[in-house]
């Protein structure tokens, strides 16, 4: 299980954790972003600017915060 942020762009990985609070977790799950679901990093922006990601068709920005707190497993 790694976070979010550590894995490479154009990789796809399933959801398997999300820490934090119930405001920060309500955030995620309004975009989509919930355990099980498969997410792919688009791009990671330089000079520790956000993470676009790839979700059932539809990317969104997130921070690198939001990224650290969310665990996934590599999907083949």
């Amino acid at each position: 299980m790694l976070s979010l942020l550590s894995l490479s762009e154009s990789k796809k990985a399933r959801i398997v954790k999300i820490e934090g609070g119930i405001g920060f977790q309500r955030n995620l799950r309004s975009r989509g972003i919930r355990e099980g679901k498969i997410i792919e990093v688009v791009t990671k922006h330089p000079f520790r600017g956000p993470i676009v990601i790839s979700i059932d068709g539809r990317e969104t920005t997130i921070g690198r915060g939001m990224a650290q707190k969310i665990f996934v497993e590599e999907a083949e």
